[in-house]
């Protein structure tokens, strides 16, 4: 079981959209996993920054492995990410609990692999059934519902996709907020 610590989650957000901030350290801000494992009598459940592999390595996650082979992604969005990729940041709130993350969180990381989006600029936070996280980051971004999807450009919000979306196509949303310069 990882153990979080209070201060370097902070640090790791801090880190994480700092507009100056390289690249390098923007790797190593989302590479910091911080999270805490959530007593539940239901599923397995994280709360903190978490990774992909967190998700396809554990077989308390299978949904992911299984959820990625289904569906394409749409191909504005891909091309958006590909053509602006480089000026976007992503913070992505989700649930390990949550049906609507399980569902939601393959159809964003079908999109980020068509796109060669990279890792180092996603920030992946669970929250848990009450939707809080370690340094309550939920309420630094104002998180109500997960999955939310926060597209950053410059330090700043420039969108989000919460739940389903408007659409309910949450790649095709995330690619027009992207793409809007």
């Amino acid at each position: 079981m990882k153990i979080y610590i209070a201060p370097l989650l902070m640090l790791s957000a801090l880190l994480f959209f700092s507009c100056k901030t390289s690249q390098h350290s923007l790797a190593a801000a989302a590479a910091n996993n911080t999270y805490e494992i959530v007593k539940d009598s239901e599923t397995k459940v994280l709360r903190g920054i978490i990774h992909r592999s967190d998700l396809e390595n554990d077989t308390a996650f299978a949904w992911f492995k299984r959820n990625m082979q289904y569906g394409t992604a749409d191909g504005k969005a891909i091309e958006a990410l590909k053509q602006n990729g480089k000026s976007v940041r992503m913070v992505v709130f989700c649930g390990t609990w949550c049906h609507d993350s399980q569902n939601l969180l393959p159809v964003f990381y079908r999109m980020v692999d068509k796109s060669g989006f990279p890792d180092s600029s996603i920030l992946l936070v669970a929250v848990d059934r009450n939707k809080t996280t370690s340094n309550h980051l939920e309420k630094t971004y104002n998180v109500t519902n997960v999955p939310t999807f926060i597209v950053m450009k410059n330090g700043k919000e420039a969108g989000r996709v919460v739940e389903y979306g408007k659409e309910e196509q949450i790649d095709k949303e995330i690619g027009e907020i992207v793409r809007v310069e």
